[in-house]
C-alpha cells in the first residue's frame, strides 16, 4: 500500500529537485526515498526502477522548459523571439542544470514520442524560427546549428566553464548578435556552399 501522502506527481517533482540538487548522474531511487525519509522500498510503489525516474524527471522538466520558452516568445518574431528563445534557453539551463541535463537524454520510443512537453520544445523552436523565412532543409540544420550553440554555452556554463575574465553576459550577448546575423544571412546561399 502507497505511504499516504506520497504519490507519482510528488516522488518526480521532488526528483527533478534533487536533480538539480545533486546532479542528474548522482539522482538515485534512494536519494529520493532518503528525501521523503521513507525506504527505498516505498517509492517502488511509484516508480519502477533509476531509469524509469530519469524518464519521469526529463518529461517534467520538458513541460517546464517549453513553458519557459514558449512565455519567452510570445507575440515575438525574429530578432526579438530569438533573443527571448535564447534568454529562456540559458536561463532555465543556468537555473535548473538537473532538469535541463534530462532534458538532452534520449527517452524511449514510447515516452519520447508521447511526451507533451518534448513535442512542444520541438515546435517552438521551429516557431522561432520560421520568422526567418527558412525553409527545408535549412530550417532543420539552422535550429540545428541554433540548440547546438545555446545548449553548448548554457552546459559550459552551468560547470563554470568559461575561465577567461571577458564579462560571460558580454559574451552572451555577442553570440545572440551573432546567430541573428547567421540565420538573416542563412538562405543567401553563404551557408549553402555543399
Amino acid at each position: 500500500m502507497p505511504r499516504q501522502g506520497l504519490t507519482s506527481a510528488r516522488v518526480s517533482a521532488a526528483a527533478a529537485e534533487l536533480a538539480d540538487t545533486v546532479g542528474l548522474p548522482r539522482l538515485t531511487v534512494a536519494a529520493v526515498a532518503r528525501h521523503f525519509g521513507v525506504s527505498d522500498a516505498a517509492l517502488y510503489v511509484h516508480v519502477r526502477s533509476r531509469a524509469a525516474l530519469i524518464e519521469q524527471v526529463a518529461v517534467r522538466a520538458a513541460a517546464a522548459f517549453a513553458d519557459e520558452l514558449a512565455l519567452a516568445v510570445a507575440g515575438r518574431s525574429g530578432r526579438q523571439a530569438l533573443v527571448g528563445f535564447a534568454d529562456a534557453w540559458r536561463a532555465f539551463a543556468v537555473a535548473h542544470p538537473g532538469q535541463y541535463a534530462a532534458t538532452q537524454l534520449p527517452l524511449p520510443p514510447e515516452i519520447g514520442t508521447s511526451s507533451a512537453g518534448h513535442l512542444r520544445l520541438i515546435e517552438l523552436s521551429y516557431a522561432m524560427l520560421r520568422g526567418y523565412g527558412l525553409d527545408e532543409p535549412g530550417l532543420t540544420d539552422a535550429m540545428r546549428f541554433v540548440r547546438s550553440t545555446l545548449h553548448g554555452f548554457a552546459s559550459l556554463e552551468t560547470v563554470d566553464g568559461f575561465g577567461h575574465p571577458r564579462d560571460v553576459d558580454a559574451s552572451w550577448h555577442t553570440i545572440r548578435d551573432a546567430l541573428h546575423t547567421t540565420l538573416s544571412n542563412w538562405s543567401t546561399g553563404i551557408l549553402e556552399r555543399r
